[in-house]
Parts: C-alpha cells; structure tokens; sequence
C-alpha cells in the first residue's frame, strides 16, 4: 500500500492487524493527513461532476478538520477545483445558539470553508439549533430525509471526542438512532468551555446526526490527531462494539477508514506493544519501552525480573538476541540509572559519557520557553531553581502574553486598584469596567482590556522569576502574534512569530533551550507554540552556534513523559518540591480556580507535585534510586 493510501482494506486481515477491527492508516502529521484526506475528497467530487451526478459531502466540525477544509479552499483556488456540484449536510449544532455566534458551527463552517469556495448556499445543510419542543421531531426527520432523497452521503468527515462521541452522540447513543436533540456529556461541555469563556456558558444540548444516519454514509473517514486521543483511540479501533464507545459502531461499516497521527496510534497493540504479535527490530528505545512494561505488568523492578517473566510476555525474541535475561537486567538497569542527574546543564569536571548532559561548557546559557506565563514553574520548577543555583545563565521566554486565562474577575480587582491610585485617569478605567460589566460568553475583549491582563500575568511571571533568582533583564515577554485573537481559537502563526523566536535566538546564543512538548495541551497553544520553535530552530541549525545547543522537551499541566521516552530525569528534594510550590503560588490569577483547566478541577500546582510523585514512584518500583520527586525531559535533535 502506498504511504498516502487511505482506501478501505478490511481490518485485521495482517498479523500485526488481528486485534483491530476497524481499518485505519498512521501518518507522520496531521498536516500530511489532512492533504490526503482532501485530494480523497477533491477526486470524488471530480468523478461526480464527470457523470454528471452532485457529491454528497457529510461535514464535521472542531480542530481536526480544519487543515482538510484549507487544503480544499487550496484546490479551489489554486487549482481549479469547482463545488458548484457539491451538496453539504454538517453533522450537528449546539442548541439555542444564534448562527452568527462565533462559537456556532454555522459560523465555523462559513468562517473555514463555504465564503472562500464557489458552493452554491442553496446546497448548504446545517442543522437549525433554535427549534421548538412542537417542530422538533418533524424537524429531525425531514434532514435524514432530505439526505435520503438525494441518496445518501457519498463520503462522511467524522472527528471523535475524549468520550468517543461522534457527533454529538454521546455515550449511550443507539446504533440505530436518527437525527435528533440530545443532552450533552459533561466531559463534551468541560472540552467546549475555553471557547465559551466557561463550562457554564456551554449549551447543554445539541442537535445532531444519530449512529445509522452516520452508518448509512457509503464512505466514512474518522479525523483524529495528538496524544489526548489515543486511549479512545484504542478502545474505538481494537475494543467491542458498544454504546458506551459510539465510535465503536463504525466497525459494522464497510468502508470506514480512521485517518490518525502518531500520537493518536500510540496505544494500538501494534505500536504499543508490537513483540506481543510480530518479530521485532529490537532497538534500545524499543527495549526500553519493553522492560518498563514489562516491570509495570509483573510488578517487579529491573534486577527481579526473571527468564519466565521475559518469556511469558512475548519477550523470547529479546532474549535470544541479548543472551541471558540477568546481565540483560544489568544492563537495563544502568540504562534508566544513567539518565538522573541532578545537574541538568551538566556536571563540571566529570566523565559525561554516561551522562545525560555534556559537562563543557561548565557554565551554560539556557534559555527557557514557556508558552503561556506559568508552563515554566509549572512543568520545570525544580530544574529551573537548579540551574540558576548551579550558576548557569538562565534565559526565560514567555511565548504568549497568557490573557485569555485571566477572569474578568481578576481583572476588575486590578482596574480598581488602578483606579484608586490614578484618580486622573478615572474614565478609561471606568471604561474597562463597563466592559467587564457588559460581556456575555462570546465577547471578545478589547485590546485595552487584553493588555491589562497580559500585564497581569507579566507580573505574576516576574514575581516567580525573581523568587528563582534570575534578574529581570533575562526575562523575554515575546507576545506572539498569533495568539492575540481575542479568543480560544487563534490566528494562524506566520512568518512574524518564528522571526520573533529566531531574533531572540540568535541574540542568546544558548547552549539549552527547554520548550513544551505537551501536546495534549487543550488549547492549541502548547502545539503551535512547539512547532514554531522548530521551525525557528529549522531555519537557524547552520548558524555556528546551533552545533553546540541541545534541546530538551519538556511537558505540561496535562501530562508526563512516559519513563521509556525520557532521556534525563531530574530529582527533587523536598526543599525544591516547596519551593516550585511557592513559584507557582506567584501566578495568583491562576490559582484558585483557573479559568481553563479542562475536565481535571485540580489545581496546578497540586497536578504538578503529583506528578512529579508520581515520576519518581516509577523509578522507585523499578528499582532505581529513591526520591521525592522527579522531573522528565526528552531530547530532540535538530
């Protein structure tokens, strides 16, 4: 099969493939997916407009799409590529909600596809949210009837949500349900309330497609991207049927196809755990990954295991090649060892062969990326404090000025605060506080109002970074661009964004730089955030300084790196662990009852100290050395 492939194969019909039955195809990007996933959809609409016959298009919503949807408006534009003969239905639409609401899915699909293509609006189908109780159900039936009349969706676009919804058809859904008004999930709602300024501006009930009106689509191709998805992602393509898993129903399809990336395979069998069914290429990574599973599922650390354990669990192969499951042991356990340090820019004056980080220069400049104002205390306090204690120039960039996660609440105390002491200036903060007085959950906040909150967490970042130790002057409060929108969903990164990042740089000349591989992160930010850094970095690897920079990633509020992936785990004591507390403490707007935290109510500084526990329980069950706590990074090479 060609890499770019996506037509249907039955599932499990490959060794590899036996615990999956739905058919799906892995790319290295979403990106790369998308523009497959568009070129299916292009060629379908051409081969219907060669026979004269109108191409029946399902439409979803969310981020998964929206790659797929410019990719289309490229070909449209670019290449001639004509939807005069394209009809549309939209999978669903929240309720009560009025069609120009930046949050409705008829503003999406305008904003993202139909003003920028030659469709004609009469072909246009999305659900009406604003009906009532008496016309709802003739409503409903008359859309699947219309879908029918015209007969059937040729090819039906579907992303999944964390519950493995598809549509709105939460779980529970039956495999034979129809259009209809359906209440929301609170997961669903929790995912939704960034863009809502809220969980409780979320609507609480929607409309859409049911299971067989999606199931009698001829073709189906499911979007999903990022490590967030991967656990659903599993139990979807490798689990049984079920209504508590609607995804689950595209198994009794013909012709469905999952369109996913890397980090949302990662937990499929295959890639997973590939030496329980297939002979494998056994590279140290993959060793890695074996033993720590390995130690995780008996419940034994390194140096316990035995050959039993190695053979029970698919694991003869490994042992043929290594020998003898006991110096095998040894060796692994070395391995994990070798990667805590407690010099995280590197041991002056000793053998770094076994080291994680070089031991020259003795005194680095590190340079810190945070994309939002407390990504830094917050995912890398305690190797922060133990740079700058260890004498290394340490660089902090903030990427985005952070004023979306700032309440009005918090605002409105600093306007009148303010106000107190500027009495002269009464009436342009009077004018912020009629604002905040006058919003609803779609407001976007002026640029005056965005300032005031950017300047917030600027302060709450200088506070923290002052409590570390480094002086102001190394603080860089970057402001991308693209992240001023005014709301949840950004602008596209261009040129102005990575310019920014390569100026600074290039002015620091670092011989680390730390940046955020979290790309689980709810928002977005986290992922457009990285890959601008690597595209900065992609741009700048022949400058003569870039030979001796080494990246490390690090990862968020949403989660930890797995032990297998790591390449340097940094121990904390208990004095550290209380004093990234107090650094997070700083961000005060974020404390409290932050505005975002997405279905984990827990505080940031609690998910960071359990985590971190948590880290250094793994190492402790492994065997390895004893801490309080830990912190994980992993390289990546330029």
């Amino acid at each position: 099969m060609k890499k770019n492939d996506i037509s249907y194969r039955v599932p499990g019909t490959f060794e590899e493939q036996r615990f999956e039955k739905l058919h799906n195809v892995v790319f290295d990007s979403p990106l790369q997916a998308s523009k497959t996933v568009a070129l299916e959809i292009a060629d379908l609409i051409k081969k219907k407009d060669s026979n004269g016959k109108k191409c029946i298009l399902g439409l979803s919503t969310g981020s998964s799409p929206i790659s797929v949807y410019k990719e289309l408006v490229r070909l449209h534009k670019d290449e001639g590529l004509s939807f005069k003969n394209v009809i549309t239905f939209n999978l669903d639409e929240y309720s009560d909600i009025n069609e120009d609401d930046l949050n409705s899915y008829h503003f999406y699909m305008y904003e993202n596809l139909f003003n920028k293509i030659d469709i004609l609006h009469q072909n246009i189908n999305i659900p009406k949210s604003n009906i009532d109780n008496q016309t709802m159900r003739s409503y409903c039936m008359k859309y699947d009837k219309k879908i029918m009349d015209l007969g059937g969706i040729d090819l039906q676009l579907l992303g999944i949500g964390r519950t493995g919804h598809i549509g709105f058809n939460e779980p529970g859904s039956h495999i034979n349900s129809q259009t209809r008004f359906v209440s929301l999930d609170h997961i669903t709602r929790s995912d939704a309330a960034r863009a809502f300024n809220g969980i409780e501006n979320v609507p609480e009930r929607a409309i859409t497609m049911g299971i067989k009106t999606i199931l009698n689509a001829k073709r189906i191709l499911l979007l999903a991207w990022g490590i967030n998805k991967s656990k659903i992602i599993q139990k979807t393509i490798e689990g049984q049927v079920s209504s508590i898993i609607p995804a689950s129903y595209l198994q009794n399809h013909n012709n469905s196809t999952m369109i996913i990336d890397h980090e949302a395979a990662s937990f499929l069998t295959r890639i997973n755990t590939p030496w329980l069914i297939k002979s494998c290429d056994w590279n140290e990574s993959l060793k890695s990954k074996a033993i720590t599973w390995l130690c995780n599922k008996t419940n034994k650390s390194i140096l316990k295991l035995t050959e039993e354990d190695y053979n029970r669990n698919g694991m003869s192969e490994l042992l043929a090649i290594e020998g003898n499951y006991y110096d095998l042991n040894i060796k692994m356990f070395n391995h994990f060892q070798n990667k805590i340090t407690g010099w995280p820019g590197g041991k002056p004056n000793s053998d770094d062969s076994k080291r994680p980080e070089r031991s020259k220069p003795a005194k680095k400049k590190c340079l810190i990326f945070s994309p939002h104002p407390d990504d830094d205390v917050i995912s890398m306090g305690g190797t922060f404090d133990r740079l700058v204690t260890q004498g290394h120039e340490v660089h902090v960039a903030y990427q985005t000025s952070g004023n979306l996660a700032v309440s009005d609440e918090d605002a409105l105390k600093y306007i009148e605060v303010i106000s107190d002491l500027k009495e002269d200036n009464k009436n342009g903060f009077n004018q912020l506080k009629k604002e905040i007085s006058n919003k609803n959950s779609t407001s976007i906040d002026s640029k005056q109002l965005r300032l005031l909150k950017g300047y917030i967490r600027k302060r709450e970042s200088l506070a923290a970074t002052r409590y570390i130790g480094i002086p102001d002057k190394n603080v860089h409060f970057l402001n991308l661009p693209f992240y001023e929108s005014g709301m949840a969903r950004k602008l596209s990164p261009t040129d102005v964004d990575r310019k920014i990042l390569m100026s600074l740089i290039k002015k620091v000349k670092p011989h680390q730089i730390y940046a955020a591989g979290d790309l689980a992160d709810p928002h977005g930010t986290h992922r457009i955030c990285l890959n601008l850094i690597f595209d900065a970095l992609n741009n700048l690897k022949h400058e003569v300084f870039m030979k001796n920079c080494w990246v490390w990633l690090y990862r968020g509020a949403w989660q930890e790196w797995e032990v297998h992936e790591i390449d340097m785990a940094v121990p904390m004591s208990p004095e550290q662990v209380l004093k990234k507390r107090k650094s997070i403490f700083m961000h005060q707007s974020q404390k409290d009852g932050a505005m975002f935290v997405g279905d984990d109510t827990r505080e940031f500084w609690i998910r960071a100290e359990e985590r971190n526990k948590a880290s250094a329980e793994i190492y402790k069950k492994m065997g390895l050395a004893d801490y309080q706590a830990m912190e994980f990074f992993k390289r990546y090479f330029i």
